[in-house]
């Protein structure tokens, strides 16, 4: 009896040392498969932040190329202690709708320039060739309506490069106009282009097929011969719009501008040259007219700024293009032609 008891004994602690073993077997599995985990959770915060520090080095520059420091701007307009500034709305290019000196564009910002409880006066910078006459009398009419509103703030054009065809339109409603000497002013009139073809294809045996539902519907049709009654309405069209310029341009500058025929006939005359004529009124640039004029030496820029994707997109375009060019270009011999 005592050598079953002292059996059973010791099957019980060989059992119990088994499970004791097997106990702590379990514990090292289960902690290496929680140090294996908080291993994994820790390369892959690690490879998140190499992730997030990569892309922000990555998008960095690009986003650096599309920050306009002008959007800053506003935050400086306390610098002489008063808070008073000259507004800025620039307008550069072609005058049409989608354009950066679109009416919608330069409306937007001569409302913000005018509303700014802080505007001591307006300077609107025109770098323009013209475009569409619709859309300059638009500014043209809003310019007139804002110096009904705000009768204490004045509103100055200088013109940089060019103010032609529809940047003078625009330009005639301010209250004075500045240039530099060599400024391009005028070419007040109207013009439509097209060409014709009709020679050329027959030369080539084409026939043109064009079918139509009204007579005038192929109106300027460039492989159409030219119809001289089609031709008397475009013209006295364009005499109508025409009117319509030299109007706004004497209404704008009153006795100030010659009486002169040859200033509504399209010619374009030097900065120098159209003062004394009357198109304009004095040399001097933004800040000489902020400055000197205004007596507000800051200035914050008003001129509506796109959207930041926009921007983003433009700029990549731009050096897409660039590149491309430069590519195309290589092998050939650049020619450039500047007038100035």
């Amino acid at each position: 009896m005592g050598q079953k008891d002292s059996s059973f004994s010791d099957t019980v602690d060989v059992t119990q040392q088994l499970n004791e073993e097997r106990n702590k077997d379990y514990e090292a599995i289960v902690q290496r498969l929680a140090f294996a985990a908080i291993n994994e959770q820790r390369r892959g915060r690690r490879w998140r932040i190499f992730f997030i520090i990569l892309t922000f080095i990555y998008l960095t520059p690009i986003l650096l190329l599309t920050v306009d420091l002008n959007d800053f701007e506003l935050l400086g307009k306390q610098k002489d202690g008063s808070g008073k500034h000259t507004a800025l709305v620039k307008m550069p290019g072609i005058i049409a709708s989608g354009e950066k000196a679109s009416a919608e564009n330069i409306i937007s910002g001569l409302q913000d320039a005018f509303d700014d409880k802080d505007t001591a006066g307006v300077v609107l910078e025109i770098n323009s060739p013209g475009g569409s006459p619709v859309q300059s009398a638009d500014i043209y009419d809003e310019i007139k309506r804002l110096r009904i509103l705000h009768e204490d703030i004045p509103l100055y054009v200088v013109i940089s490069d060019m103010a032609a065809s529809g940047g003078y339109f625009v330009a005639s409603a301010a209250d004075k106009i500045y240039v530099n000497k060599s400024s391009l002013v005028g070419s007040i009139g109207v013009r439509m282009d097209s060409f014709g073809l009709v020679g050329l294809i027959d030369k080539l045996g084409i026939e043109r097929r064009l079918l139509t539902a009204g007579e005038n519907k192929g109106m300027l049709d460039p492989f159409l011969p030219s119809n001289e009654k089609q031709k008397q309405h475009l013209q006295t069209m364009l005499n109508q719009v025409h009117q319509h310029f030299i109007k706004a341009v004497k209404d704008g500058r009153g006795d100030r501008i010659k009486d002169r025929s040859e200033l509504y006939s399209g010619l374009i005359w030097s900065g120098e040259e159209a003062i004394s004529l009357g198109l304009v009124d004095a040399y001097g640039s933004t800040e000489f007219v902020a400055r000197e004029v205004i007596k507000q030496e800051d200035i914050v820029d008003f001129t509506s700024k796109d959207l930041l994707l926009d921007r983003l997109a433009a700029r990549i375009g731009a050096v897409v293009g660039n590149t491309l060019s430069t590519q195309l270009k290589g092998g050939f011999m650049k020619s450039e032609y500047n007038i100035f």
